[in-house]
């Protein structure tokens, strides 16, 4: 399941078990009565009925939907009103359900922001109509709420976090995987036809890698593969990204790259590597294939397969070598 369709699911049970909740509530003080606090809660059900509908609405931009902070502000705007208006002094424990909503609704940060400025002014107002400790009590409750929700939403970011990571990461080498090449290519594909930037990608491998396993073993060649990709971290520019495609071959991504800077950089990274002295195996080459994006390239296997015949055009030139693969020219 992916994290958007995850969070509409999650957005929709959430609104929902709140609105059952609030009109649970609504029901309650219809039967005794209360018809100033039935009016509000019905409302109140009303605005998250009215989530549960946007949340469906925006189901393919739930990561980025700015709708969920207007019906939540709605929310607690209106509680926090009748708070200041209402004689009435149960009504503060509603603000409970309230904050959990807020955290499971809204990134961790403005839920907190929310929450809190719902609580700031509710615990004024306690202190002044009730006694201190129906107040300190009623305050402590909802801190509490507030404070292991708020834990336990972290938590699980940061999980998440960590598994996407790993998802995408290599974990010998910390450069990110083959899983994530397709995605970001697509999405630097997608940005330079809307911006009509270039986009250049370079394919790399190691000389004599097979010979290389032979004579130091693959511990020897692990430690090369990893030596390599640092030393690749701090030769191409911020922007740029660099991946890790199997034991022995790199793939770059250079963003507003043209064909004379991508021929630049190609030159550079085979020339400090071939200069360098590497542990354990002494000297080391590389050969590199790369292209930059024509008009036709609009998907990633076109270039990736051209960069691809680049490097092993370079590599039957001969070992420590470059070669460049012309794209169709762009159309300007």
């Amino acid at each position: 399941m992916t994290e958007t369709r995850l969070r509409t699911w999650t957005h929709s049970v959430g609104y929902g078990l709140a609105a059952l909740f609030i009109f649970t509530l609504a029901l309650q003080n219809l039967r005794y009565g209360f018809y100033e606090l039935f009016y509000l809660a019905s409302g109140m059900a009303a605005l998250t009925l009215g989530g549960v509908a946007y949340t469906f609405l925006s189901r393919r931009h739930q990561l980025s939907a700015p709708g969920h902070l207007i019906i939540l502000s709605g929310l607690n705007s209106g509680l926090l009103a009748a708070m200041f208006t209402m004689d009435t002094t149960g009504i503060s424990h509603w603000a409970m359900p309230l904050l959990v909503l807020n955290l499971l609704i809204l990134p961790l940060r403005q839920a907190l922001a929310l929450s809190l400025l719902l609580l700031a002014p509710m615990a004024i107002l306690l202190f002044v109509k009730q006694p201190p400790a129906e107040a300190l009590t009623a305050v402590s409750g909802s801190l509490i709420v507030l404070i292991v929700a708020a834990l336990y939403i972290w938590q699980y970011d940061h999980m998440a976090q960590s598994a996407e990571d790993l998802a995408i990461t290599d974990p010998v080498t910390g450069a990110h995987n083959a899983r994530f090449l397709d995605e970001t290519l697509q999405k630097e594909i997608s940005r330079a036809i809307a911006t009509g930037h270039s986009l250049s990608v370079i394919d790399l491998t190691i000389d004599y890698a097979d010979e290389a396993v032979d004579l130091h073993g693959q511990p020897g060649m692990q430690a090369l593969f990893y030596n390599m990709t640092q030393h690749l971290f701090g030769v191409i520019r911020a922007g740029d990204t660099l991946y890790t495609l199997n034991g022995s071959e790199f793939f770059l991504i250079l963003p507003f790259t043209p064909e004379e800077g991508v021929r630049v950089i190609a030159e550079r990274i085979r020339r400090t590597i071939s200069e360098h002295q590497w542990p354990l195996i002494g000297k080391a080459t590389v050969s590199l294939g790369c292209t930059t994006r024509g008009s036709s390239d609009t998907r990633t296997d076109n270039l990736r397969n051209r960069a691809h015949q680049a490097m092993i055009e370079a590599r039957r030139r001969g070992a420590d070598s470059a070669w460049f693969s012309p794209g169709e020219a762009l159309r300007t």
